[in-house]
């Protein structure tokens, strides 16, 4: 798998992975996650025991195979801001008396330490009814990770539920208005005479 190493304090270098350990170690990972580079042989400092993230990667659309990564060199001593993954736990009430839990957001940003990233951010919703909300503000996280941006942001909530009409009140409702129209439209006056002949 072809990729490129890049940083602050570094110029882009190409490197190559193989396929099968980038796919058993990286390709399933969701979210930021801190990886450790290892060249093969250790004969380069600049690539050796490198410790980095993936900031993007390429995937074939119909194999679902690792085409492209980019690693991204960090400073394990410098706070840096990363996407975490929000994993939902719990039914809400709101959802046992008929509502719809609607997820807003399914990441969320946060700075921290390269070794504080967390794997995922863990939300409760048993605990809502239906129009209750959290906001990013309210999340519970590790200690010293920090929510970065608006935190009156809604993450998830509990909708009402919807109502379908039926197909014959819909029906119903629909003719209704036209057949008002119809009378509205008919003049008033005296019924017409017909003419004997």
């Amino acid at each position: 798998v072809p990729g490129g190493l890049y940083g602050p304090k570094r110029a882009t270098t190409g490197v190559a992975m193989s396929a099968d350990e980038f796919e058993r170690k990286i390709a399933h990972l969701e979210g930021a996650h801190l990886i450790r580079l290892v060249q093969e042989g250790g004969s380069d400092p600049e690539l050796h025991e490198r410790m980095v993230l993936v900031r993007d990667m390429q995937v074939h659309p119909v194999r679902g195979l690792a085409l492209h990564a980019d690693f991204y060199e960090v400073d394990l001593t410098e706070r840096l801001t990363v996407a975490v993954t929000l994993h939902f736990v719990g039914k809400p009430v709101g959802v046992v008396n008929g509502g719809i839990l609607q997820p807003i957001l399914r990441e969320v940003e946060v700075e921290c330490l390269p070794t504080e990233i967390p794997d995922f951010i863990e939300i409760d919703v048993a605990g809502l009814d239906i129009h209750d909300a959290i906001h990013v503000g309210e999340l519970t996280l590790p200690e010293g990770v920090v929510p970065v941006g608006d935190t009156t942001r809604t993450v998830v909530a509990v909708l009402p539920p919807s109502i379908e009409a039926k197909p014959g009140e819909a029906a119903a409702d629909a003719a209704a208005p036209a057949a008002e129209g119809v009378a509205s439209a008919t003049p008033e006056g005296p019924p017409s005479k017909k003419t004997e002949g």
